[in-house]
């Protein structure tokens, strides 16, 4: 097993996604060159190692619960704790329970978003089956990032929300039955990795903003201002949530394209004011 990280793939799934996840990791290669990222939304009362066990069956990375501070190791299959966020930085995975982000903690689009800023074109992101939007956020940021979007082709899917709701807002590389992946991600990292991390401003400032929530929530000393962050970031996400739905809605109505545009203006105001609060903190 190398130690040494050169690429992150990150995995999201929903309703229907232990099965998607075990079919998924079955054809991955066992010399492939990545270090994988997986959330599952998963109540938080649900026992993560008996998930756990249940893909290491059909793998022969090692699977893991990562702890707080872990390095990242090459060749090692990361799950997501219940009811924490998991987040990379350059070598490093962080656990940590901040804000809900989709109804969700962990959440997809935490991963896929510090994955990101960390590694750039190194990540390749994957949604699979599941219910509503998380995920698509995420994937977005990959994309800008110069990362690789790969879907599971919503036919097959078990529940086709999320990736259909990634199709309808990213242009994905790949549209895929989950049988392809493994063939794909052997063929993309083949092809060598890359040391420049030349990720967007906007990308950067999304994860910094996401990263702050989740290192300082509970603990700022003006507790008025905790609340005014905590209900602006809030406020975000119910509003890309909206934007993610005006814009499935763009291609039939011109008025919710416009509608869309207005959402992403908001959005990107809201987002400054969090990080000038962000700098009194």
């Amino acid at each position: 097993m190398e130690t040494t990280v050169k690429n992150i793939v990150t995995i999201g799934a929903s309703a229907g996604g232990i099965v998607a996840i075990t079919k998924l990791l079955s054809t991955v290669d066992k010399d492939l060159n990545a270090a994988l990222f997986v959330v599952i939304h998963i109540s938080k009362k649900s026992r993560t190692d008996v998930i756990l066990t249940q893909l290491q069956k059909y793998t022969a990375f090692k699977c893991v619960i990562p702890k707080d501070g872990e390095d990242i190791l090459n060749q090692i299959v990361y799950l997501a704790p219940s009811d924490c966020h998991m987040m990379v930085k350059r070598g490093k995975i962080l656990i940590r329970k901040g804000a809900l982000e989709n109804h969700w903690r962990p959440s997809i689009d935490v991963l896929f978003r510090s994955a990101a800023a960390a590694y750039g074109c190194n990540v390749t992101g994957i949604v699979l089956t599941g219910l509503l939007d998380d995920g698509t956020s995420g994937m977005s940021a990959i994309k800008k990032s110069g990362g690789t979007c790969i879907v599971q082709d919503p036919v097959e899917a078990d529940f086709p929300d999320m990736p259909r709701n990634v199709l309808q807002n990213v242009a994905v590389d790949y549209n895929v039955p989950i049988a392809d992946m493994g063939y794909i991600l052997s063929d993309l990292l083949s092809r060598g990795d890359s040391d420049v991390y030349d990720t967007p401003t906007d990308v950067l400032l999304e994860n910094e903003i996401t990263m702050r929530m989740n290192n300082n929530f509970g603990d700022l000393v003006n507790k008025q201002l905790k609340g005014v962050e905590e209900s602006l970031w809030v406020a975000i996400r119910m509003m890309e949530e909206r934007k993610n739905l005006l814009n499935s809605m763009s291609d039939q109505n011109e008025e919710a394209k416009e509608m869309a545009d207005q959402m992403i203006t908001h959005i990107a105001r809201l987002k400054k004011m969090l990080q000038e609060i962000g700098k009194k903190s």
